[in-house]
């Protein structure tokens, strides 16, 4: 009897914990060939010419996080197979090289990420093979939902709601304990930021934080924050602002939802844990993009109109893009975002509703500006939150304005405003 081998195609799940294709494939195969692929596809201009798909910043963080899902690998005895190309050409003639019996890889939801899929899929049918799809994005599974896709309601607290009081958290997934990869001659390098069309990118001074990518880095995140979160010299109200930046690792798989819900109940936080409501947030947006598809991406959204627009579209867009528009936390805001890839989620807000309410630019322009610029842009909570703040997706309340003078309440001593308007400095 031949040996049974199974490819795993990684693609925004770069870990080896909480992992079921890659325990699955341990399991059901005498081998496992682990692959990623650097599609092209994502590092170029969209159409318009307007902004890339990824910026230099989060491209970093994807290497990082590839090497370390390698040497994860390597650590169970494994190896991860790099390539280059279009996933449609390459994941078939690795298929075809190493004799692979299956295909294992997990279900995307944004059009262009399920179109990928459906090209492998289809290229695969005609070698007689199957590309089976697993389900490990979000922290609920679609199958514990207390109603179908087709009936997700519009409304986020009615979800939240249900969703809370009818449906469980399923455990993390093990560990393999080893892992036997197909004799591999070259398992390929990583290709660098140049070879990717891009430049280095330079660390702000100005930034309190960095960011690196990888479940290794995701691990150690994830327990400095709780220890910071229980720590007896923080006030009640600062526990209920501080932020875990755990969203790059969390829009790359370097960890899952679920293993974030866990260390929350290990914590005995509960429900009421401020990560639980972005974890929510996730998920929603995930739901709804099955839901609704290609429409989160058009002006009108889902609610047949889109919002009104500015004559001189070109010039506020500029202004806005480079933070001149004279708004001094607009402007701050997006001096960090293009310096650091990371922006807190009141400056996110701040920009997205000045963007859209005050200028009256195409919201759909500010959402491809974000998925070029940060680090923990994932498809689904990008447009889904642009949508939402445009009024053309999930938001029950109408004509919402952002009153910019609401801005100097989140910067009510103007340190904010004066650390991102000074002149960038660089290390």
């Amino acid at each position: 009897m031949s040996e049974r081998t199974i490819l795993v195609w990684f693609r925004n799940d770069l870990r080896v914990q909480d992992n079921e294709i890659l325990l699955e494939a341990t399991r059901k195969a005498d081998k496992v060939l682990p692959v990623y692929c650097f599609d092209p596809h994502y590092f170029h201009a969209d159409d318009d010419n307007r902004a890339v798909k990824t910026g230099s910043i989060r491209a970093q963080f994807l290497l990082e996080s590839v090497a370390d899902l390698r040497q994860n690998l390597r650590n169970l005895g494994g190896e991860l197979l790099i390539v280059h190309g279009h996933p449609a050409d390459v994941i078939p003639q690795l298929a075809e090289q190493y004799q692979v019996n299956e295909v294992y890889h997990h279900r995307e939801v944004a059009i262009e990420e399920t179109a990928i899929s459906e090209q492998v899929e289809a290229a695969l049918w005609k070698m007689k093979l199957n590309l089976k799809h697993f389900i490990g994005h979000t922290l609920y599974h679609k199958e514990d939902l207390p109603f179908p896709i087709k009936d997700i309601p519009d409304s986020f607290n009615t979800f939240k709601k249900k969703v809370e009081r009818d449906s469980d958290v399923r455990p993390c997934i093990v560990t393999p304990d080893s892992i036997v990869t197909p004799l591999i001659a070259d398992a390929g390098e990583l290709p660098t930021l140049e070879q990717l069309g891009l430049t280095q990118p330079v660390q702000d001074a100005r930034a309190s934080y960095s960011f690196k990518g990888g479940e290794t880095a995701a691990q150690e995140q994830i327990e400095q924050f709780f220890l910071a979160y229980g720590s007896t010299s923080m006030g009640k109200g600062n526990k209920n602002i501080l932020s875990s930046k755990l969203s790059p690792w969390l829009s790359f798989g370097c960890i899952s939802p679920r293993q974030v819900y866990w260390e929350i109940m290990k914590h005995e936080h509960g429900n009421n844990h401020p990560l639980m409501l972005e974890l929510l947030w996730r998920d929603y947006f995930r739901f709804m993009f099955k839901k609704y598809s290609r429409t989160f991406f058009d002006p009108e959204g889902f609610k047949g109109a889109a919002p009104e627009l500015a004559d001189n579209q070109e010039e506020l867009f500029d202004k806005w893009k480079t933070g001149t528009t004279g708004e001094p936390f607009i402007d701050a805001s997006m001096h960090e975002l293009n310096a650091t890839g990371f922006i807190g989620n009141a400056s996110r807000q701040a920009l997205s509703y000045y963007l859209v309410k005050n200028l009256k630019v195409d919201w759909t322009r500010g959402a491809k500006w974000f998925e070029e610029k940060l680090i923990d842009y994932s498809p689904a909570s990008n447009w889904g939150n642009w949508a939402y703040i445009a009024g053309v997706g999930n938001d029950p309340r109408e004509n919402r304005y952002f009153n910019p003078k609401s801005l100097a309440e989140l910067d009510p001593k103007g340190e904010y405003v004066k650390l991102w308007l000074t002149e960038e400095k660089v290390t």
